[in-house]
């Protein structure tokens, strides 16, 4: 029988620091708790400590999983660590985490920077690693501090999204079909200047000063050039675009909308969410929305929702789950999985 890439485990954490909507309204008077609510769907978001980065984030997430004993420390052969918050330019921060949690040295290890659609492609990575036989149990983590980036003075992105990170053991598994499949990818660079930080890295090196100085837009968002961008309505118009295009690849004869038993898409915010479902047709009670309590973690929502499934007890063997992650980049992708 066939060996095939399969999800064994998800485990996840989220930082101490606990970003309200009271404390957010108190920040920006002209919204108020319930305001800011209607608007992302989001509570609070956790975020890191001064002194806290991504991979602190990542080690505790997989240090997690090792807790139920899933999997052995010694039987990972490979670590795949997805961040746009790495710890150095370099080395990866995949081979620091390593080393700190007491991985093989013959474990192959390395960053992708991916974002929003990081989790689809890291199980595409690791869906390659295993059925090449590069690979019997990948580990594949997410981790994210967008904290970093963001300026307390600007509302727009500072009232979407937290820090967090996801560990998820993808291993080898005999059976007579894919448990990971149907992967559907795309990229528009056109639209990398929507969702950016544009100093800091090798294009525009933090040399002078004046980058560092705040501006204020026609909003009244507060932020300089080291800081995160995001022009809303030109990512939503992306997502409503490109998120049905994807969605209809995912599906043909052979495997219907009808046979899928939850569609977890990255966990962005409400508006956007609840206009994908109305424009996908999906019922309410197969889409997962699970971003109330920490906000949108980027390339860990997918996962963190997976979990949250996972402990509702509403995952048996055999469930069936369309996931979609969309965003920075612009980049996209989605899977069909089988639990």
């Amino acid at each position: 029988m066939k060996e095939y890439a399969r999800i064994r485990a998800i485990e996840y954490v989220l930082p101490d620091g606990v970003l309200s909507n009271e404390t957010l309204a108190a920040d920006y008077p002209a919204w108020d708790v319930e305001k800011i609510f209607s608007k992302t769907g989001i509570n609070t978001r956790r975020v890191v400590g001064a002194g806290e980065c991504a991979s602190d984030l990542a080690f505790k997430a997989c240090e997690k999983l090792f807790a139920t004993e899933a999997i052995k420390k010694a039987d990972v052969d490979f670590l795949v660590l997805c961040t746009q918050s790495p710890d150095y330019f370099l080395p990866a921060t995949a081979c620091v985490l390593q080393h700190r949690l007491g991985l093989s040295i013959t474990c192959g290890a390395f960053d992708f920077n991916q974002g929003c659609s990081g989790f689809v492609y890291g199980l595409g990575i690791a869906k390659g690693l295993i059925e090449t036989g590069q690979a019997k149990n990948v580990l594949l983590v997410t981790a994210e501090t967008y904290s970093k980036y963001i300026n307390p003075g600007d509302k727009s992105v500072r009232t979407l999204f937290g820090d967090a990170a996801a560990a998820t053991l993808v291993s080898a598994c005999e059976g007579e079909q894919e448990y990971l499949s149907r992967f559907n990818y795309g990229t528009d660079g056109a639209g990398a200047h929507n969702l950016i930080v544009p100093s800091g890295g090798a294009r525009n090196f933090i040399t002078d000063q004046s980058l560092l100085t705040d501006t204020v837009d026609d909003s009244g968002n507060v932020r300089n050039s080291s800081n995160l961008f995001m022009d809303g309505p030109s990512v939503f118009e992306f997502s409503m675009t490109r998120v049905p295009q994807l969605f209809d690849r995912l599906f043909d004869q052979a495997l219907s909308v009808e046979k899928i038993d939850y569609f977890v898409l990255h966990q962005a915010n409400k508006f956007m969410l609840d206009s994908l479902r109305r424009r996908l047709k999906i019922p309410a009670d197969k889409f997962i929305a699970e971003y109330e309590h920490c906000g949108n973690t980027v390339s860990s929502t997918i996962p963190i929702a997976l979990k949250a499934v996972q402990e509702k007890g509403l995952l048996k063997d055999d469930t069936l789950m369309a996931a979609l992650g969309f965003g920075v980049g612009y980049s996209w992708a989605g899977c069909i999985i089988k639990w």
